[in-house]
């Protein structure tokens, strides 16, 4: 769903703009909110310290709601990618709850809080970071060379307590 517009006076001229529903940061300054498509108000606007610490990048690949995320380093560019348990280098540092096709800005969650854009969970039941990119699975992986991270356990069937970076229990199998 696109933004509101409203109307502003550019250089002498009316113009429609469109309300920021994510904030990148200095870029979007005195720029106006509009909310999302949920009906709230993004907490990429919010000062530090209201709401989920969330940081928002540019995407590498296509991403779908609830999925787990890595952020890497690409061209000197924080940049989001899926979670994979397959090798070291892709772990889980938070997750998406809206989907985005790459390369667009997208909002992580870091993880310590709520995932509720998650299915097919049984509740009371720790889930790890699965191989498959993204997902997660109550089996922990016992491959060699494979990530074995703990990522939450779940409180409902769509909704999975995630664990903070201090509380996750990752070891290389």
């Amino acid at each position: 769903m696109a933004a509101n517009k409203y109307i502003a006076l550019v250089a002498g001229k009316l113009k429609e703009i469109l309300g920021t529903v994510t904030s990148t940061g200095v870029a979007n300054a005195d720029e106006i909110i509009a909310l999302d498509a949920t009906g709230k108000i993004d907490p990429s606007l919010l000062p530090a310290g209201f709401g989920a610490e969330v940081v928002s990048a540019v995407t590498s690949e296509n991403l779908i709601s609830g999925e787990f995320v890595n952020m890497y380093l690409n061209g000197g560019v924080a940049t989001l990618r899926k979670a994979d348990a397959t090798d070291t280098t892709k772990p889980a540092y938070g997750f998406v709850i809206a989907g985005s096709t790459s390369p667009s800005i997208n909002t992580m969650y870091i993880l310590g809080v709520q995932n509720d854009y998650v299915s097919g969970l049984t509740i009371g039941t720790r889930y790890f970071l699965d191989s498959t990119a993204g997902g997660i699975t109550s089996t922990p992986l016992s491959t060699t060379g494979n990530l074995n991270q703990e990522i939450g356990i779940a409180i409902t069937a769509t909704s999975i307590l995630t664990l903070n970076s201090e509380s996750s229990t990752v070891e290389i199998c």
